[in-house]
């Protein structure tokens, strides 16, 4: 389980990432014009976060870990994908309602995935362990 302590880390730095959006696209409406440039950026680096993200909820669902957890991260991934193809083609009708929902599951998963617990080792490697 050696997995979880790093989906917590990169979930969290996601999670942080993805609440700074709708803060600088909000600056920019207000007439910020560098927030516009900072935002781009972030928003591409979200994407590369969540191929990392999709990586390790894989591992940890492999090693023991709840199977949720690389199928929510995949949507997230597919979610953060089809956001930047709607900001780059100006369909804001798309692009403000799917940042809204990527900004509430991204969060989610971040709280959910600070709650999970380590699987109790099984009986037989706690006695190799003690051996």
């Amino acid at each position: 389980m050696k997995a979880l302590v790093p989906l917590r880390l990169v979930a969290g730095l996601q999670a942080g990432a993805i609440c700074l959006q709708p803060i600088l696209a909000g600056a920019y409406l207000n007439g910020d014009g560098p927030a516009l440039r900072m935002h781009e950026p972030i928003g591409l680096s979200l994407a590369g976060l969540g191929l990392l993200q999709l990586l390790i909820a894989t591992a940890w669902w492999r090693t023991g870990g709840r199977g949720i957890a690389p199928v929510v991260a995949l949507l997230i991934l597919a979610g953060e994908v089809l956001q930047i193809a709607m900001g780059y083609s100006r369909q804001l009708a798309v692009h403000i309602p799917l940042g809204v929902a990527l900004v509430a599951g991204t969060v989610a998963f971040a709280v959910w995935i600070n709650r999970q617990r380590a699987p109790a080792r099984r009986r037989t490697e706690q006695t190799e362990v003690n051996a």
